[in-house]
């Protein structure tokens, strides 16, 4: 089953990078296609999460299955939006990604108990997820931004860049999710001091998981000031983005590499 998730993560990826590579936008039966097949994939992942993550005191959060549960979470984002937003060409970066994180979640299985002791820290838990996924989604599509902007200057827009909607257009979209994410991104850091202790074992306590994310936030807040009072475009915006996702990565996944991987605990 970890192979087949992966199979069809890499069969919609790969699909969709060939229309893509001929400069031709995805519509109509080949759109349907790549998207059943990602739904296949993500059915499928979120299936053999279900059956890993929970236990009997509580969620397996350790490293592997964290970053497997959220690319998860990005890969349905990701079949979302696309039907209402051209974001098709993301699909080459969050497709492999995502098929990837079942094979190294089935290979270096973590062990990490986290309890939900109420019903709220459990909405808390799943508003961060959400925020994670919308910044990284954002991030994905600067980056796409960023070669769109490259290939413009350089005037040889061929290959898939031909595909790629207007830049406005580009633009328009990552900071709608990027307004989405921050609204839960607050949530998040305003339900964390209440679960704190519930969640980390530490009340009231800052530690570097949520400086991290309260940098990410502060990031995030003058990219959008910027966006609205200055009109900020382009590699201004782009390089805040990114500045705001690799905070948020550090907050999320950096403290647990540390631990896990280097102190071993």
């Amino acid at each position: 089953m970890n192979f087949l998730a992966l199979a069809l993560y890499l069969s919609a990826a790969g699909l969709l990078g060939l229309r893509l590579a001929r400069g031709e936008v995805v519509t109509g039966s080949a759109k349907i296609g790549i998207l059943s097949l990602g739904l296949g994939a993500v059915v499928l992942h979120a299936t053999l999460l279900y059956t890993r993550l929970w236990q009997e005191h509580g969620l397996n959060l350790a490293l592997t299955p964290a970053f497997s549960l959220v690319a998860c979470v990005i890969a349905a984002l990701y079949l979302v939006t696309s039907i209402i937003r051209p974001v098709d060409n993301l699909g080459i970066l969050v497709m492999p990604v995502a098929g990837l994180t079942v094979l190294v979640e089935w290979l270096w299985p973590g062990r990490m108990s986290l309890p939900l002791h109420s019903s709220a820290s459990a909405v808390h838990m799943v508003v961060a997820i959400l925020a994670y996924s919308l910044m990284c989604l954002a991030a994905a599509q600067s980056l796409m931004l960023l070669m769109q902007e490259r290939h413009l200057r350089s005037k040889h827009p061929g290959g898939f860049i031909r595909a790629l909607p207007p830049m406005q257009t580009m633009e328009s979209v990552m900071f709608q999710m990027i307004g989405f994410g921050f609204v839960l991104l607050t949530l998040t850091l305003i339900s964390g001091s209440f679960f704190a202790e519930a969640i980390f074992g530490q009340p009231f306590k800052f530690t570097h998981h949520m400086v991290l994310a309260e940098l990410a936030w502060i990031v995030y807040a003058v990219l959008l000031i910027g966006r609205w009072r200055l009109g900020w475009r382009g590699r201004p915006a782009i390089h805040w983005t990114l500045g705001g996702f690799a905070l948020l990565l550090l907050a999320y996944f950096g403290s647990k590499f540390v631990l896990e991987v280097i102190l071993h605990r």
